[in-house]
């Protein structure tokens, strides 16, 4: 993430008394210590942006080490996004996919009622799209549900393919 990464042992030595690990397990980060605030806004960004410097493990390597450490695979922002919502509307499979196979909830909503799964499909990430699906997205979750994103954006053939795995 940056030159002061936490690695995922520190993250469990540094914070494992029960009122910040409970904090990092619950939906939402609130009323942190500045510090792990701080960390946390770090872990929503690389989610977001997947990008790490050289030399670094995968920012789906970092995220999965962390949430194997006890970190929430459904740790929310203040928009009710989840590391998963934000890394498949960006674009990141590879992070999706991570998070999907450590717990993470594929159709978990955000604040506005949207699923990863839609958002993907707004987005038109293909490989997103594959991944959510592969880990049992489902295609009616949210409003608009990624069927009606699909139509809604002449993507006919992925409409089509979505309301056959309903049947």
């Amino acid at each position: 993430m940056t030159e002061k990464s936490i690695s995922a042992e520190e993250l469990e030595q540094r914070y494992a008394d029960a009122t910040v690990s409970n904090a990092l397990t619950d939906e939402g980060a609130q009323e942190l210590p500045p510090e792990l605030q701080d960390f946390v806004d770090k872990l929503f960004e690389l989610a977001r942006t997947g990008t790490v410097p050289p030399g670094e493990p995968s920012a789906a390597d970092q995220l999965a080490g962390y949430v194997t450490a006890g970190l929430s695979p459904n740790l929310t922002n203040h928009e009710g996004n989840t590391l998963l919502m934000l890394a498949a509307y960006n674009g990141h499979a590879d992070i999706v996919t991570a998070l999907a196979q450590h717990g993470a909830d594929v159709d978990r909503l955000n604040d506005r009622g949207q699923s990863p799964l839609a958002g993907a499909i707004f987005k038109q990430e293909t490989a997103v799209i594959e991944a959510l699906l592969a880990a049992g997205a489902d295609p009616l979750a949210g409003h608009p549900t990624a069927i009606d994103c699909a139509t809604m954006f002449g993507q006919t053939e992925l409409a089509d393919r979505l309301n056959l795995m309903l049947n």
